[in-house]
């Protein structure tokens, strides 16, 4: 076989090749490109809590993760990673630091959530508040990976108007599926939503997430994204415990309570779930909080000790009494302050 012959160079005379026009110097006069400024925080979109996945092409879902939501802003100065609050823990992650430095774009904010996987690779809340000492704790976590799951801003430009879609292409081009970083992607699954939440709940994880593909990216809990859990997990304000002789730390239960309108409810207690350190750890910030008399009434109780309702602990439970008392709870950790939990809210 004869090699192809190579083409002949386009002339624009008989023996000389086109050339490109020498380049002119810019005006100075001319505007640049237009860029949009960068936002110094974005308050995050959140889901809406469903009983059951949604159908449609028009949704995407992706796994749950169980830990603490923050936003990554890569900017000229150096890296920012802000909680759900606000508060910069950027020197709590040095890990994601890390792996934001080296993320091959000059200026993004990525939305996603910090979570310490267990050995079976699934995030554990209460692993994540050992690896940052607790509630008000200052450690440093470097066990703490970041699953990426939105773009807010890339390169100079606000993506919050862009679709879904767009946002996760380009947020796909920075940070590739399968990739086993300090920051990976929360992949998007091709399923229909009641067979991967099934599948979901069969591995042990909390849930999934759906959300509207042609959506751009709103603060706050308006329906685009939505969340429906395997078992229900929520935030609900510590008011007391009872006292035990034979439990962990003296920690029969835990007293709680809820959020109706302005005041507080009470919903039952919790008296599983707590490891030696875990529950060491509560008793000692709960000692610290004694009050004479009950923030809310929760009946008579023996052996019950008050504390001021400033502690915030997020617990699993199966389902609701009649009555509006949590049924099958268990202690999953304390929710820091600054991660800015909201309280479950009684209709």
């Amino acid at each position: 076989m004869t090699k192809p012959q190579k083409p002949e160079p386009l002339l624009q005379d008989a023996d000389k090749p086109v050339r490109s026009r020498p380049r002119k110097p810019r005006n100075p006069a001319q505007p640049n490109l237009p860029l949009d400024p960068m936002p110094d925080r974005v308050d995050p979109c959140l889901a809406l809590l469903k009983p059951k996945p949604p159908k449609g092409p028009q949704w995407a879902f992706e796994v749950k993760w169980d830990g603490y939501r923050l936003s990554v802003h890569v900017e000229p100065t150096g890296i920012r990673i802000l909680t759900r609050g606000g508060h910069d823990w950027t020197d709590r992650f040095p890990a994601i630091k890390q792996a934001a430095m080296w993320l091959p774009v000059g200026t993004a904010i990525l939305d996603g959530e910090a979570v310490v996987l267990d050995e079976q690779g699934r995030p554990d809340f209460g692993l994540l508040q050992q690896s940052l000492g607790g509630r008000g704790g200052k450690k440093m976590s470097s066990d703490a990976i970041f699953m990426a799951f939105d773009l807010l801003y890339f390169d100079g430009h606000d993506l919050r108007q862009s679709e879904l879609d767009v946002r996760r292409h380009l947020l796909e081009d920075l940070v590739p599926a399968g990739e086993q970083g300090d920051i990976r992607l929360s992949e998007e699954i091709e399923a229909d939503g009641d067979r991967l939440l099934e599948n979901a709940c069969e591995h042990g994880l909390e849930g999934i997430i759906a959300k509207r593909r042609d959506a751009p990216y709103r603060s706050g809990r308006l329906g685009d994204w939505l969340k429906v859990k395997c078992v229900q997990s929520d935030s609900f304000v510590i008011v007391g415990y009872e006292r035990s002789t034979v439990a962990r730390a003296g920690i029969g239960r835990l007293l709680l309570a809820a959020r109706k309108g302005n005041d507080l409810v009470y919903v039952g207690g919790v008296g599983t779930g707590f490891s030696e350190r875990s529950a060491a750890e509560l008793r000692e910030q709960m000692d610290r909080l004694i009050i004479a008399k009950p923030a809310v009434d929760t009946g008579r109780k023996r052996n019950a000790v008050f504390i001021d309702p400033k502690l915030v602990a997020e617990v699993e439970y199966r389902a609701w009494t009649h009555d509006g008392k949590l049924r099958h709870a268990s202690y999953k950790g304390l929710r820091d302050v600054q991660d800015n939990a909201e309280v479950y809210e009684m209709d």
